[in-house]
């Protein structure tokens, strides 16, 4: 199953490794310091232009999206619900 995080980009829900909203994540100076490692390194794709509400990290990079930490995660609870009423549910 896909996750729609904004604009036309889907992720694969296997590929996410984490969700998380960016005003209270980036409150820790070390999440500060690994989205700048990451931004260095060309690691991070902005979807959208607004201001950014929550950033997730794939095993590809980091997505920083538009879409809330809270609205991304009842979408994936939708998805784990879909998974598992056709028997194909894994959990992350």
């Amino acid at each position: 199953m896909y996750l729609h995080i904004g604009q036309d980009i889907v992720l694969r829900r296997d590929e996410i490794i984490g969700v998380f909203d960016m005003d209270k994540a980036t409150v820790q100076q070390k999440t500060r310091l690994f989205l700048s490692e990451q931004q260095k390194n060309g690691k991070i794709t902005y979807v959208g232009d607004d201001l950014p509400q929550s950033f997730i990290v794939t095993d590809r990079g980091i997505y920083v999206t538009v879409i809330s930490a809270a609205t991304l995660k009842k979408r994936l609870g939708k998805i784990f619900e879909q998974e598992e009423q056709n028997g194909t549910a894994t959990r992350l």
